[in-house]
Protein backbone atom coordinates (compact mmCIF):
# COMPACT_ATOMS: atom_id res chain seq x y z
CA UNK A 1 0.00 0.00 0.00
CA UNK A 2 1.23 3.67 -0.87
CA UNK A 3 1.57 6.56 1.40
CA UNK A 4 0.85 8.99 -1.25
CA UNK A 5 -1.04 11.72 0.54
CA UNK A 6 -1.02 14.70 -1.94
CA UNK A 7 -1.84 14.38 -5.77
CA UNK A 8 -0.76 17.85 -7.69
CA UNK A 9 -1.60 18.44 -10.86
CA UNK A 10 0.47 21.14 -12.52
CA UNK A 11 -0.94 23.88 -15.51
CA UNK A 12 -0.80 27.42 -16.10
CA UNK A 13 -3.95 29.28 -14.78
CA UNK A 14 -6.33 31.20 -16.90
CA UNK A 15 -9.27 30.70 -20.01
CA UNK A 16 -6.10 31.03 -21.98
CA UNK A 17 -4.25 28.08 -21.01
CA UNK A 18 -7.18 25.88 -20.10
CA UNK A 19 -6.80 22.72 -22.37
CA UNK A 20 -3.19 23.38 -23.30
CA UNK A 21 -0.55 20.87 -23.39
CA UNK A 22 0.99 22.66 -20.88
CA UNK A 23 -2.05 22.03 -18.45
CA UNK A 24 -1.84 17.52 -18.91
CA UNK A 25 -1.43 17.58 -15.28
CA UNK A 26 -4.16 19.64 -14.11
CA UNK A 27 -6.31 17.70 -16.38
CA UNK A 28 -5.00 14.46 -14.51
CA UNK A 29 -6.17 16.37 -11.39
CA UNK A 30 -9.90 17.53 -12.47
CA UNK A 31 -10.12 13.96 -14.22
CA UNK A 32 -9.13 12.10 -10.83
CA UNK A 33 -11.59 14.49 -8.46
CA UNK A 34 -14.71 14.02 -11.58
CA UNK A 35 -13.83 9.90 -10.85
CA UNK A 36 -14.08 10.08 -7.25
CA UNK A 37 -16.81 13.05 -6.62
CA UNK A 38 -14.41 15.52 -4.74
CA UNK A 39 -15.52 19.14 -5.65
CA UNK A 40 -12.07 20.85 -6.00
CA UNK A 41 -12.64 24.84 -4.23
CA UNK A 42 -10.11 27.83 -4.44
CA UNK A 43 -8.26 28.25 -1.37
CA UNK A 44 -5.75 31.43 -1.27
CA UNK A 45 -3.67 29.71 1.31
CA UNK A 46 -2.55 27.15 -0.96
CA UNK A 47 -2.39 28.84 -4.05
CA UNK A 48 -4.91 26.74 -5.74
CA UNK A 49 -8.13 24.89 -6.44
CA UNK A 50 -7.79 21.75 -3.34
CA UNK A 51 -10.07 18.95 -3.04
CA UNK A 52 -9.81 15.66 -0.91
CA UNK A 53 -11.00 11.95 -0.85
CA UNK A 54 -10.79 8.86 0.82
CA UNK A 55 -9.92 5.60 -0.91
CA UNK A 56 -9.04 2.36 -0.16
CA UNK A 57 -8.90 4.30 3.51
CA UNK A 58 -6.11 6.56 2.63
CA UNK A 59 -6.86 10.24 3.18
CA UNK A 60 -5.88 12.14 -0.21
CA UNK A 61 -5.64 15.84 -1.12
CA UNK A 62 -5.54 17.08 -4.60
CA UNK A 63 -4.03 20.45 -5.36
CA UNK A 64 -4.28 22.30 -8.74
CA UNK A 65 -2.11 25.20 -8.21
CA UNK A 66 -3.40 28.57 -9.90
CA UNK A 67 0.85 30.37 -9.92
CA UNK A 68 1.88 30.13 -13.07
CA UNK A 69 3.83 26.73 -13.69
CA UNK A 70 7.17 28.34 -13.06
CA UNK A 71 5.61 28.78 -9.47
CA UNK A 72 3.90 25.85 -8.75
CA UNK A 73 6.24 24.84 -5.46
CA UNK A 74 4.60 28.26 -4.26
CA UNK A 75 1.11 26.16 -3.85
CA UNK A 76 3.07 22.66 -3.18
CA UNK A 77 5.11 23.91 -0.42
CA UNK A 78 2.11 25.83 1.19
CA UNK A 79 -0.32 22.94 1.46
CA UNK A 80 2.77 20.31 1.89
CA UNK A 81 4.06 21.97 5.00
CA UNK A 82 0.28 23.13 6.42
CA UNK A 83 -1.29 19.30 6.85
CA UNK A 84 2.67 18.21 7.66
CA UNK A 85 2.27 15.96 4.08
CA UNK A 86 6.28 14.85 3.90
CA UNK A 87 7.30 14.91 0.13
CA UNK A 88 7.18 10.91 0.18
CA UNK A 89 3.70 11.23 0.11
CA UNK A 90 3.56 13.52 -2.87
CA UNK A 91 2.68 12.75 -6.60
CA UNK A 92 3.01 15.78 -8.83
CA UNK A 93 1.52 15.53 -12.96
CA UNK A 94 2.90 16.97 -15.19
CA UNK A 95 3.08 16.97 -19.42
CA UNK A 96 6.52 15.33 -20.93
CA UNK A 97 7.83 15.99 -24.20
CA UNK A 98 9.82 12.92 -23.99
CA UNK A 99 6.59 10.75 -24.47
CA UNK A 100 4.35 10.73 -27.28
CA UNK A 101 0.41 11.54 -26.72
CA UNK A 102 -0.91 8.28 -25.30
CA UNK A 103 1.88 7.00 -22.99
CA UNK A 104 2.41 7.63 -19.06
CA UNK A 105 5.05 7.02 -16.68
CA UNK A 106 5.57 7.15 -13.35
CA UNK A 107 9.51 8.11 -11.72
CA UNK A 108 10.72 8.90 -8.76
CA UNK A 109 13.19 11.43 -8.48
CA UNK A 110 16.21 12.57 -10.83
CA UNK A 111 16.31 15.79 -12.32
CA UNK A 112 13.93 17.45 -14.65
CA UNK A 113 13.86 20.52 -17.16
CA UNK A 114 10.17 20.92 -16.45
CA UNK A 115 9.84 24.27 -14.52
CA UNK A 116 7.09 23.20 -12.23
CA UNK A 117 8.98 20.43 -11.03
CA UNK A 118 12.27 22.52 -10.63
CA UNK A 119 10.50 25.58 -8.57
CA UNK A 120 8.69 22.36 -6.51
CA UNK A 121 12.25 21.09 -5.74
CA UNK A 122 13.62 24.62 -5.14
CA UNK A 123 10.65 25.48 -2.79
CA UNK A 124 11.12 21.70 -0.54
CA UNK A 125 14.26 22.25 0.12
CA UNK A 126 16.25 20.53 -3.39
CA UNK A 127 14.38 17.29 -1.74
CA UNK A 128 13.67 15.75 -5.61
CA UNK A 129 13.06 12.31 -4.62
CA UNK A 130 8.95 12.79 -4.93
CA UNK A 131 6.78 10.40 -7.25
CA UNK A 132 5.91 12.17 -10.31
CA UNK A 133 3.52 11.40 -13.14
CA UNK A 134 4.60 12.25 -16.83
CA UNK A 135 1.96 12.31 -19.37
CA UNK A 136 3.05 12.53 -22.25
CA UNK A 137 2.31 15.51 -25.29
CA UNK A 138 4.40 14.61 -28.20
CA UNK A 139 8.05 17.14 -28.93
CA UNK A 140 7.16 19.68 -31.82
CA UNK A 141 10.61 18.30 -33.33
CA UNK A 142 12.58 21.44 -32.86
CA UNK A 143 13.60 23.41 -29.57
CA UNK A 144 12.52 26.39 -31.69
CA UNK A 145 9.29 25.40 -31.67
CA UNK A 146 8.46 23.90 -27.78
CA UNK A 147 7.00 27.27 -26.39
CA UNK A 148 3.96 27.46 -29.05
CA UNK A 149 3.70 23.22 -29.13
CA UNK A 150 3.00 22.72 -25.04
CA UNK A 151 1.10 26.17 -24.95
CA UNK A 152 -0.84 25.32 -27.70
CA UNK A 153 -4.01 22.89 -27.52
CA UNK A 154 -3.96 19.39 -29.16
CA UNK A 155 -5.59 18.35 -32.13
CA UNK A 156 -8.29 16.12 -31.26
CA UNK A 157 -6.80 12.63 -32.25
CA UNK A 158 -3.19 14.00 -30.48
CA UNK A 159 -5.95 14.87 -26.94
CA UNK A 160 -7.77 11.84 -27.53
CA UNK A 161 -4.41 10.08 -26.71
CA UNK A 162 -3.70 12.34 -24.08
CA UNK A 163 -7.19 11.90 -22.52
CA UNK A 164 -6.92 7.70 -22.88
CA UNK A 165 -3.25 7.94 -21.22
CA UNK A 166 -4.95 10.08 -18.05
CA UNK A 167 -7.95 7.42 -18.09
CA UNK A 168 -5.41 4.67 -17.74
CA UNK A 169 -3.32 6.57 -15.10
CA UNK A 170 -6.27 7.48 -12.68
CA UNK A 171 -6.85 3.60 -13.00
CA UNK A 172 -3.16 2.84 -12.08
CA UNK A 173 -4.13 5.48 -9.02
CA UNK A 174 -6.03 2.77 -7.67
CA UNK A 175 -3.75 0.38 -7.87
CA UNK A 176 -0.92 2.53 -6.40
CA UNK A 177 -2.81 2.88 -3.17
CA UNK A 178 -4.40 -0.33 -3.15
CA UNK A 179 -1.34 -2.61 -3.61
CA UNK A 180 2.11 -0.47 -4.84
CA UNK A 181 3.93 1.50 -6.60
CA UNK A 182 5.20 -1.77 -8.82
CA UNK A 183 2.27 -3.38 -9.23
CA UNK A 184 0.78 0.39 -10.64
CA UNK A 185 3.99 1.00 -12.68
CA UNK A 186 3.91 -2.65 -14.72
CA UNK A 187 0.58 -1.70 -15.75
CA UNK A 188 0.83 2.08 -16.30
CA UNK A 189 4.10 1.30 -18.69
CA UNK A 190 2.75 -1.54 -20.61
CA UNK A 191 -0.41 0.90 -21.74
CA UNK A 192 -0.14 3.03 -25.24
CA UNK A 193 -3.38 4.81 -26.33
CA UNK A 194 -3.60 4.02 -30.31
Amino acid sequence: MSDIRLIVGLGNPGPEYQNTRHNAGAMFVESLASRFNCPLKFESKFFGFTGRFTLHGQDIRLLIPTTFMNKSGQAVAALANFYKIDYTQLLVAFDELDFEPGIAKFKIGGSSTQNGIRDIVAKLANQREFLRLRIGIGHPGHKGKVTGHVLGKAPREEQEKIDAAIDEAIRCIEILIKQDLVSATQRLHSFKAE
